[in-house]
């Protein structure tokens, strides 16, 4: 998708009026909502299962928890396989040959403190910027790939927050989806026949206002210069992609949903139990990739507004955030410790469900690629350098830690460069990459 038409075109023939103009902008200007719309769920492009083409399929959760973790605990002693696991990782040492653990990697010109999280998928640099304009989201570039392999090409969640990690084509963020229970409808619950029509005809009508921006847009083209009728072409492609998205949707209304042997989730009510959100989001991923419903799942632990969190077994007397900017105050960082050990057992859950799992002659885990980082290497002083990532699953040679250069950090979005590959998707680049993850390889 190209991004609105949101400044009057420049004729280089006779003017366009303003009352012209301002009623063609005012449906362009409709037209993110279209797409948001349609994400976070978005919809395939055809209706193609991906046991009829025999393919293997492959599948990422990229998660960002944008108030990181506290580097000293985080950052293991060593490099390659022979390191010594740092406390948390102590955590994760039953499933340490499933991931790899990175130092030293960083998103290059990506700077800005809190803003950055916005970019922990695009790679998208100067976000705190007031001139800043996001780019493509590595799980909306894999959706418009292979998206139409599943259900939904796409699902954009958050927790505690609207902040997201997707992006489209034109950088214009994906509102995410926060209830569980509202997801876990939407990938299994059929609905009744009623319901079904009336999903369809909203379908129907969103392609009618297409229609109508359009015709409006094509008036308009006859009255400007070529630079002008470039930005307009490009205007129609992204016309033209929707459009086929929800063509695509009709199709797919038709088809039942999988059937799940688990029930509804129940959303917690209270932003203060933050830690069981995380834990609701991570099964339901798991069940959205044991039913192939989506190739590709972004999660926003979004942490920044969330109050004093609720700890089984621990009191905790301060605001998240807060606890984050601890200026090495004894209470603050043990608090803050206990806040991420329970985020590691959590990840470990969630490896330990992914391996439980078979997919033909493979765990889950193998055909998942779980991301797990932060755009903050350092929360207390807003750092963006040296982020704490670990990378799980997908088929890869783990068991180690690859250590670059903590000041001069490695291009993080090199690892997406293996991970698009792994996908099967032929990439060379993405962002600000040079190439793929050095030290990564294929098991």
């Amino acid at each position: 998708m190209t991004r609105p038409i949101s400044a009057p075109f420049v004729s280089t023939r006779r003017p366009v009026s303003r009352r012209r103009f301002l009623r063609g902008a005012g449906i362009a200007l409709g037209l993110p909502f279209l797409e948001s719309m349609i994400a976070p769920f978005a919809r395939a492009a055809e209706s193609v299962a991906p046991a009829a083409t025999g393919a293997t399929p492959h599948r990422m959760l990229g998660i960002c928890n944008n108030l990181g973790v506290l580097p000293a605990h985080f950052f293991p002693q060593g490099s390659g396989r022979e390191y010594a696991p740092s406390p948390y990782l102590e955590l994760l040492q039953e499933h340490r040959n499933d991931f790899t653990v990175f130092s030293g990697v960083a998103h290059p010109n990506v700077d800005g403190g809190h803003p950055s999280d916005v970019s922990f998928l695009t790679a998208a640099p100067h976000p705190a910027s007031s001139s800043f304009r996001n780019t493509i989201s590595l799980d909306q570039y894999i959706a418009e790939q292979i998206g139409v392999e599943t259900r939904f090409p796409s699902i954009t969640l958050a927790v505690n927050g609207g902040r997201s990690l997707s992006c489209t084509g034109t950088g214009v963020a994906i509102p995410p989806e926060q209830s569980a229970a509202q997801v876990f409808r939407q990938l299994f619950l059929q609905g009744s026949p009623a319901e079904v029509q009336a999903r369809i005809r909203d379908l129907e009508t969103g392609r009618s206002i297409l229609d109508t921006v359009a015709s409006q847009a094509r008036l308009l083209q006859r009255d400007v210069g070529a630079p002008d009728r470039s930005r307009l072409d490009q205007y129609f492609s992204s016309v033209r992609d929707l459009e086929q998205r929800l063509l695509a949707s009709r199709g797919w209304e038709d088809k039942p949903k999988p059937v799940v042997n688990a029930e509804e989730p129940v959303d917690p009510a209270n932003p203060a139990q933050y830690l069981d959100k995380v834990k609701t989001m991570y099964g339901l991923v798991r069940l959205a990739f044991e039913t192939d419903s989506t190739r590709a799942v972004t999660l926003m632990l979004n942490s920044v507004g969330t109050p004093v969190v609720q700890v089984r077994g621990a009191t905790l007397t301060d605001g998240y955030h807060n606890l984050s900017h601890h200026g090495k105050a004894e209470d603050k960082l043990a608090q803050l410790k206990i806040i991420d050990e329970w985020h590691m057992r959590l990840l470990a859950g969630l490896f330990a469900d992914l391996k439980s799992v078979r997919e033909g002659d493979a765990r889950l885990l193998d055909r998942s690629m779980i991301l797990y980082g932060s755009n903050l290497g350092d929360a207390n002083a807003h750092s963006t350098n040296n982020l704490p990532v670990l990378f799980a699953g997908g088929g890869f040679r783990h068991g180690q830690h690859l250590a670059f250069d903590a000041q001069q950090n490695y291009p993080l979005p090199n690892l997406f460069v293996s991970m698009l590959q792994r996908m099967g998707i032929e990439a060379n680049n993405f962002a600000s990459s040079t190439g793929t993850m050095r030290g990564l390889a294929m098991s």
